[in-house]
């Protein structure tokens, strides 16, 4: 099992000025720690479920270009992009860029957005859920289109329509795509249709079996091919003693990448003195 290191807060002592160095000792104990993935929230407020909306917060396509200055090896992404904050063609560019100055690095988390508060707060649109669906699957359609070098055309949706699909310089590679969320009539049946990857709230282990079953039978339906679609999972709960045992469960059911989260205060102690040991035990399960 890999290991990803997810930032939610930026409550760095020191106010605002102290954010940017405190990203640099956080990005270079990820990488001296062997984790591989590296990703913010896509949020313009902090997310008041969990923390005073107030709280600081960054911009996500900025704050990974700045994390793309200070790593080589850690992929980057968003977990996830809210599908509503830019229009996908956009986003396709946002993505590629990231993607060419990181050196091949970038991935494209992408949900159906649900924060109406920021929304509603800095004049964002904010669809109903099904269109937001709607959405989400036209997105995908035109990032993908956008990385085929051998598709340059119009694109002719419900709610979005582009003239040319042109992105010039291509990605390095193309970005991959990991759709985040557990439902299971709409997102998990788009990860079977378009994504590389899943990311599931891993609550208990029943819970991500569950929902492992459902994206099978998507697949079985699309005839996608389930073993190619790499399956990731939060833990959001303290990092305890029996962290790897627990791990084993999820391990089993195919979870190849647990991702934790920081505290906002001190994440890059945090990674270096409770993430990096657990690397290496997590890679033997």
């Amino acid at each position: 099992m890999k290991i990803g290191v997810h930032q939610i807060a930026f409550t760095v002592p020191g106010g605002a000025a102290a954010i940017a160095p405190e990203l640099v000792r956080l990005a270079t104990a990820v990488e001296e720690a062997g984790v591989t993935h590296l990703s913010v929230m896509d949020h313009y407020f902090q997310m008041e479920q969990i923390l005073p909306a107030t709280d600081p917060m960054l911009e996500g396509y900025t704050t990974l270009g700045f994390l793309a200055a200070h790593t080589s090896t850690a992929r980057l992404r968003l977990l996830v992009t809210g599908v509503s904050y830019r229009h996908p063609g956009l986003l396709a560019k946002i993505v590629s860029t990231l993607d060419i100055l990181s050196g091949g690095r970038a991935e494209l988390g992408i949900g159906a957005a649900w924060y109406e508060r920021e929304h509603r707060g800095l004049g964002v649109p904010f669809p109903p859920t099904a269109e937001r669906f709607e959405r989400l699957e036209e997105t995908l359609q035109i990032c993908l289109q956008m990385w085929d070098q051998s598709n340059d055309g119009p694109y002719e949706g419900k709610h979005y329509q582009l003239a040319e699909t042109l992105c010039h310089p291509a990605p390095i590679s193309k970005p991959p795509i990991l759709i985040g969320g557990g439902g299971e009539k709409k997102t998990l049946r788009l990860v079977a249709q378009y994504a590389d990857a899943c990311n599931l709230f891993g609550n208990t282990p029943d819970e991500v079996a569950h929902k492992l079953n459902v994206l099978r039978r998507h697949c079985d339906d699309v005839g996608r091919d389930y073993d190619a679609i790499e399956k990731t999972a939060n833990h959001s709960g303290p990092i305890t003693d029996t962290f790897v045992d627990d791990m084993a469960a999820y391990a089993k059911l195919g979870i190849e990448t647990m991702i934790v989260m920081p505290p906002g205060d001190a994440p890059a102690k945090f990674v270096s003195e409770t993430i990096a040991p657990l690397v290496p035990r997590l890679a033997e399960l």
